[in-house]
């Protein structure tokens, strides 16, 4: 199959300009829009137009459509609203600290668009206020934990904010002598690289905190290759120029990033643009995501015949599941057995910690999986 890139300047008159109701996409037919208008009761719709504008509307399986577009089997009974169990590890409204040295603030419950896989599609929902943090206290927490060295900054989307209401938060976090590295989970370079092109304040209050000694990550979110425009690749570029570390994860998705020849070109034209992979995660069982799941041993292998076509530098990535004891690196697969490995571990006892379980090709996590006799369960 041979891929095509998105190369077109969408044009600047869609910055900016969002739309959340299905019925203002004129693409749709009556009956698409009847079919899935229950879904949008449940779980909300959000796009920028100019993502919509990727979308190619005469095919049906279209990867941009399947991220952006909501789907009637999004219903289907499937996970919990919390599968990682943040709220075991919230200290604060909005302020997270799972692992000892990194510290995780939910700053706001919007996006640029709001992906159909999303795993915290619980913030938006009607009646949740879990990013409503207070940053002194914020600030105060983490000053007493010399322990955290890096601070995420995620939600919702960060880009989301006005760039003085992000400097705030910038600000106040690279004042404590500790935190060395700030990173900003974003999908605006992907969702509305305009966000970046036409506000120069963006990248000019970016440089001022990211130096040489204290680099700022912007943890980008790139599903496929469509989505790697001329305008998108200019925003990275801007970034880039301004002293900004990006870096790139994703889910592999079922219908949208299950594919190894989709794969290999995306992490491949992210290493031509200096944005390595960091992470490929294993989508969450979160409710809504059943359309979308691809199973453990299926994805691995998905993910293994990737690398082939990758250069060294494109294909870094670890496969990981984040799950509610950590993030769980995915490292082999043979006729019996799945190997894997704790990257980061909620509990001190699990850090780096090497394990086996028994081979199962229907288990999608880990709460699924049996593990060998020598071995107790996790948790």
């Amino acid at each position: 199959m041979t891929m095509k890139t998105a190369c077109k300047d969408e044009g600047r008159v869609t910055r900016g300009k969002y739309v959340s109701n299905i019925d203002a996409i004129q693409q749709l037919s009556p009956t698409e829009k009847s079919e899935i208008s229950n879904v949008t009761t449940r779980f909300q719709f959000r796009a920028s137009k100019y993502y919509l504008s990727l979308i190619d509307w005469d095919d049906p399986d279209d990867p941009i459509r399947r991220i952006i577009v909501p789907h009637p089997n999004e219903l289907q009974r499937w996970g919990d609203i919390d599968v990682s169990d943040e709220s075991s590890v919230t200290v604060a409204r909005g302020l997270q600290h799972k692992y000892a040295s990194t510290v995780l603030l939910l700053v706001t419950e919007m996006c640029g668009g709001f992906c159909r896989f999303c795993f915290r599609k619980r913030l938006f929902m009607r009646g949740n206020n879990e990013t409503r943090f207070d940053l002194d206290e914020a600030v105060k927490y983490i000053s007493r934990h010399p322990e955290v060295n890096n601070v995420l900054i995620t939600g919702g989307d960060p880009l989301i904010l006005s760039t003085s209401k992000l400097e705030a938060i910038v600000s106040a976090i690279s004042k404590i002598e500790h935190v060395r590295i700030i990173r900003i989970g974003t999908k605006i370079p992907a969702f509305d690289p305009f966000r970046i092109i036409d506000d120069p304040t963006l990248p000019q209050m970016l440089a001022k905190y990211s130096t040489p000694e204290r680099r700022i990550h912007l943890m980008c979110h790139f599903d496929h290759p469509n989505e790697l425009t001329d305008a998108s690749r200019e925003g990275i570029r801007i970034m880039q120029q301004a002293g900004v570390i990006c870096v790139n994860q994703s889910p592999i998705s079922r219908g949208i990033s299950d594919d190894p020849e989709v794969m290999a070109q995306l992490w491949n034209e992210l290493s031509y643009m200096g944005v390595p992979q960091y992470y490929v995660f294993l989508n969450r069982p979160t409710i809504g995501n059943k359309p979308f799941h691809v199973p453990i041993v299926e994805a691995y292998f998905l993910i293994e015949e990737a690398r082939k076509h990758c250069s060294g530098l494109a294909k870094r990535a670890k496969f990981v599941m984040s799950h509610s004891t950590g993030k769980i690196e995915i490292v082999g697969v043979d006729g019996n057995y799945i190997y894997m490995k704790y990257h980061r571990a909620k509990y001190a006892r699990d850090e780096q910690r090497f394990f086996v379980c028994h081979r199962d090709d229907d288990a999608y996590w880990l709460d699924q999986l049996e593990p060998i006799d020598s071995m107790q369960k996790t948790g």
